[in-house]
């Protein structure tokens, strides 16, 4: 993909079997299959793709670590295409992360460990997961640079702007979002479909939201996953039953994008580290909190 404008991006939004990773494989396969026959370069699933929302509730049975031979047959699947799965990652010291993974040509090559774990509504991750620390970006060629966030995470808008300082051209947003999952009062679909326009338009950057189908327990995932183009503009949007959407990126759009609102040229990043240290100072933070990274 070196030195290429456009990206053929696609988001496959299925259901999972709560907690079984063999179960879930055959779907992953068939899945990749269809993106490779679409001629896909990118290649985005849900959140924790390959065990279900509620897959911690067998956490033990069903972590993997990042050298399970399971993802690296998706990664020989996945041949010259990109593909981003999720799964609980065990790592070391017996700590269990909610991980993405971006497959290519048999190996991994690059994790994200979902940072911002969501203890409200019916959402208990912190429960189960030990909270990733770090946002980084993987290049996929020399124009395209994949910021890869998990779900909460981009509900924490440090986080994603931190993703585009480090030089992000695309979002990636893999989630696992039930209507009934916040409380009934709180429009997950609607919110959703602003999250992603706003960050698009802020940053001159398309964006791919990947959400899960079908029912688990007492949640109801919507489907509704959506490929945004870098001026905030829908250019892709699934229903609520399994399915998989597809786009073409130009990145000339987001050079256009980027000269008429240039939100990560103006981004003033010192001032925000000294206002972030001064705040800590304020709250009395320890500095261990501060420095442990």
């Amino acid at each position: 993909m070196m030195g290429r404008r456009d990206l053929k991006v696609g988001a496959a939004q299925f259901a999972s079997v709560i907690g079984d990773v063999d179960a879930n494989m055959d779907t992953h396969i068939r899945w990749i299959r269809e993106g490779r026959k679409a001629g896909l370069d990118l290649l985005v699933a849900p959140e924790l793709s390959l065990v279900g929302h509620y897959g911690p509730h067998n956490l033990l049975c069903c972590a993997m670590d990042r050298k399970d031979p399971r993802l690296k047959l998706l990664a020989r699947e996945a041949g010259e295409m990109v593909v981003v799965v999720g799964f609980i990652e065990e790592g070391p010291a017996a700590q269990f992360y909610n991980s993405a993974a971006m497959l290519q040509n048999g190996r991994m090559i690059h994790l994200h460990r979902k940072i911002n774990l969501p203890t409200y509504g019916k959402l208990k991750e912190g429960k189960y997961y030990a909270a990733g620390r770090f946002v980084e970006t993987h290049s996929l060629d020399e124009d395209w640079s994949a910021g890869l966030l998990i779900c909460a995470d981009v509900w924490n808008p440090a986080l994603t702007n931190l993703a585009f300082l480090h030089g992000a051209t695309l979002l990636i947003c893999p989630i696992s979002s039930g209507v009934e999952a916040v409380g009934i009062e709180f429009d997950n679909p609607a919110g959703w479909a602003a999250t992603m326009r706003f960050y698009s338009m802020m940053y001159g950057a398309p964006s791919i939201m990947v959400n899960r189908t079908g029912t688990e327990k007492d949640l109801t995932f919507w489907g509704g996953s959506r490929i945004v183009d870098p001026f905030g503009n829908e250019i892709a949007v699934a229903g609520a039953e399994e399915e998989m959407i597809s786009a073409t990126l130009d990145y000339d759009f987001v050079r256009k994008a980027r000269h008429l609102l240039p939100t990560v040229r103006d981004s003033n990043s010192a001032l925000v580290q000294r206002e972030t240290n001064r705040l800590i100072d304020k709250l009395g933070v320890p500095n261990f909190v501060r420095d442990k990274d």
